[in-house]
């Protein structure tokens, strides 16, 4: 069965970007078992009240960002939808009653291209993309994964995209990777042995009980994608740490797999 995944997206610039995070999603996929038939991923940078599910035939690329290299604004992911894949992930989620609706229009923003650019670079994989909705509390964020569990004994590949510890007004801009802040990575510690554990009752109530919640989590839309795809790994829950490094002292760039 295809694990799951969650990815840290950090900046849009991640995409051009030569550290030891981008060396491991450049790496990833020949450390996946087989190519995946097709992905899924849901993006922290597609955000709306009723659960969205991309069903396009070749997605347009989305530059959701200004003020950053010339170049990125030139990149595209031109990745085909799957048509058949989308109605089985609207059934999916409308038979475990979660109400999703099909959205024929929308292209991929960076929190989905800039990362699958990184992993699989020739968008030679069918895409569909998916919302989240930060106004749903984390149990339901968990239940929506797991609506799509059996998407991996498909060889379909789930990945959330989003940031752990995401507050940009904490970030210092030309700290190295070396330099954290010790409050970023005591919640970064903090949530990673909740999901080692599998403590759900606790990692749903991670803003009252994690040491600075509010300041690593300043608004939620970032931190859902973790819990969607651990979602989708409910059925072995089993949690593995594949890599963590910040950038500019409290920007997490984690990867985790699920299942």
């Amino acid at each position: 069965m295809m694990p799951s995944y969650f990815f840290a997206h950090g900046a849009p610039s991640l995409v051009i970007e030569d550290h030891e995070y981008t060396s491991f999603l450049k790496n990833f996929a020949a450390t996946l078992p087989r190519k995946p038939k097709a992905i899924v991923i849901f993006s922290a940078h597609w955000e709306h009240t009723v659960q969205q599910v991309s069903a396009v035939d070749t997605h347009g690329t989305i530059y959701d960002f200004s003020g950053f290299p010339e170049e990125m604004y030139r990149m595209t992911y031109p990745a085909s939808g799957d048509a058949s894949l989308s109605e089985q992930v609207l059934s999916l989620l409308n038979g475990a009653g979660i109400p999703a609706v099909p959205d024929t229009d929308r292209g991929l923003d960076h929190g989905s291209w800039a990362v699958l650019k990184l992993i699989y670079p020739n968008a030679d994989i069918p895409v569909v993309a998916l919302s989240v909705n930060r106004y749903l509390d984390n149990a339901q964020q968990y239940e929506i994964g797991k609506a799509l569990a059996e998407l991996r004994e498909q060889d379909v590949l789930i990945i959330g995209s989003g940031g752990i510890v995401h507050n940009l007004r904490q970030i210092k801009w030309g700290a190295g990777a070396e330099s954290v802040d010790a409050w970023a990575a005591e919640f970064d510690t903090w949530i990673e042995k909740r999901l080692k554990d599998w403590n759900l009752e606790e990692l749903f109530r991670y803003r009252e009980l994690a040491p600075y919640a509010e300041r690593a989590v300043p608004t939620s839309e970032h931190f859902i994608p973790l819990l969607l795809a651990m979602g989708s790994g409910d059925g072995a829950r089993t949690a593995e740490l594949l890599h963590r490094s910040y950038q500019w002292g409290s920007l997490s760039l984690t990867a985790w797999q699920f299942g």
